[in-house]
């Protein structure tokens, strides 16, 4: 029989239809194929993991419990958004370094001033009666600048001022009754008898102005302000009183006279914070916060008499207050010249300070509380400043006194170690484990921990993982759950927890 020429061959209609299929998949590439790389990738991994009880023809469910985890090779793919969502970004994706732990004990500490330094008292020298004040209570001044002006009414200080003037005035005097005598001594006209009397009388009134210059040191005028009295022949009637400096003596005293120049704390144009060492301004001077105001305009004050109070917040100290038993241990790591690290507790957590020097460690322990005071110095730094309309400046300093915190003195060094974060591990009964990253895949790894304190795990560097490797340094306990949820086993809420 002749074949049927309108009968299509079943070759050509396979072959029809595998271009069909072909093209169709092609089309829905997008669709099915991310699908499908998961399900291989997780093909994959399982059998990595089971594939050595495999091998050795062990039933994977003779005495197993699916209730219970998966074994300690048990991992994770997990996408792009799955890392964020476990807050795995580069910062806590990084190698494993070795690197040197220091073994800490934790101390309550508070912050507060520095004895000599934090705290300036501002007093009057002489009687008088305020006729300016030019700050004003909580305003920042810097050394030099304008506190107070007074008019003297000290009765004693005007009558030593009087005698000096009238003392130099008899000077000048004899000088030229001794200029006068000595050409005419030349000339025979006068025995030298004369001229030698006036010279006695001259040293006699030198002596008794030294006498008085050192008496109006005495009411707290310093030399400068008594040459110039003599100088000028003027009684000083005005005191200017200026804001002094903590390390220097360059303002030579908290007082000026009238006559010399000075910039208002209030009124004048202060230089701009540029970038200052924490607390310091530019000029290489710390500002001064006036605390405490305690007189006004047109007020009587004595000699004596306390004006303000001035602080100086630029470096405090840190008291802590640690054990008894804690004592040895401390004064090796002062004696080793070890850093101190602080942290603060805010609202938004705990902000850590590294680094502090450790000045001191008393040397006596508290009677009551039996405790031994240690104190670390504190660099503070100005967070606000700002000035307002009349010119008056006004800081924030970003650590208070009073404030309180921790301290952890470090009392033991080992040196390369792997050192993770504590978040980094995860204990599921008598094993811990760390998550190592291979592309997507986070296998879990059991490890050795040789000590863990609140914030850090020291890890055994026996092979289990090796200066590296890429380590979750976070997200560890999140992750075990996980594998927990994927095995079937109910999550152990607690897991990776001490209580």
């Amino acid at each position: 029989m002749n074949p049927n020429p309108s009968r299509i061959p079943w070759p050509a209609i396979g072959i029809a239809g595998g271009l069909a299929g072909v093209l169709i998949a092609i089309a829905t590439f997008s669709i099915w194929w991310p699908s499908l790389s998961n399900w291989v990738d997780a093909t994959l991994a399982s059998q990595r993991s089971g594939g050595a009880a495999a091998a050795q023809g062990h039933d994977d469910h003779a005495g197993h419990d699916h209730g219970a985890e998966d074994t300690a090779g048990a991992s994770l793919v997990l996408s792009p958004q799955a890392r964020r969502n476990l807050g795995l970004t580069d910062e806590f994706l990084r190698p494993v370094e070795l690197s040197t732990y220091r073994r800490s004990i934790t101390v309550p500490a508070i912050v507060v001033p520095k004895p000599g330094r934090s705290s300036i008292i501002v007093s009057s020298p002489l009687n008088g009666v305020i006729t300016h004040v030019h700050a004003v209570t909580g305003e920042a001044v810097m050394p030099g600048d304008l506190l107070f002006e007074v008019r003297l009414t000290y009765e004693d200080l005007v009558e030593t001022q009087t005698a000096y003037l009238k003392t130099i005035s008899e000077i000048e005097v004899e000088n030229r009754e001794i200029a006068r005598l000595e050409d005419v001594t030349r000339s025979g006209a006068v025995s030298g008898k004369l001229l030698l009397e006036r010279r006695y009388a001259k040293e006699k009134l030198e002596a008794f102005a030294k006498s008085q210059r050192e008496a109006l040191r005495m009411h707290g005028l310093n030399e400068r302000q008594v040459e110039e009295i003599g100088e000028n022949g003027k009684l000083l009637h005005h005191l200017k009183i200026v804001a002094p400096d903590v390390d220097t003596h360059e303002h030579d005293d908290e007082l000026q006279l009238t006559q010399v120049s000075t910039r208002s704390a209030s009124f004048s144009q202060l230089p701009p914070l540029a970038t200052p060492r924490p607390g310091q301004h530019e000029t290489g001077h710390d500002p001064l916060v006036i605390d405490d105001l305690l007189i006004h305009k047109g007020q009587a004050i004595v000699a004596g008499e306390r004006l303000c109070s001035l602080s100086d917040y630029s470096q405090l100290f840190i008291e802590g207050k640690a054990f008894e038993n804690d004592v040895a241990a401390i004064s090796e790591a002062a004696k080793r010249g070890w850093r101190v690290d602080a942290v603060f507790s805010n609202s938004s957590g705990q902000t850590m300070v590294n680094g502090l020097e450790l000045a001191y460690v008393s040397n006596s322990i508290d009677l009551q509380s039996r405790t031994l005071s240690l104190f670390v110095e504190l660099p503070n730094e100005i967070i606000r400043d700002e000035s307002n309309d009349d010119g008056q400046r006004f800081l924030t300093w970003k650590y208070r006194v009073g404030q309180r915190l921790e301290l952890r003195v470090p009392v033991e060094q080992w040196d390369q170690q792997i050192v993770l974060p504590v978040d980094a591990v995860v204990e599921s009964g008598a094993d811990w484990f760390v998550f190592v990253q291979n592309g997507r895949n986070f296998s879990r790894v059991p490890v050795h921990v040789r000590y863990r304190d609140q914030n850090s795990v020291v890890i055994a560097n026996d092979g289990s993982i090796y200066p590296g490797d890429v380590v979750a340094m976070k997200s560890a306990h999140r992750m075990q759950m996980a594998i927990s949820n994927k095995s079937g086993g109910a999550v152990d809420p607690h897991a990776g927890h001490n209580h």
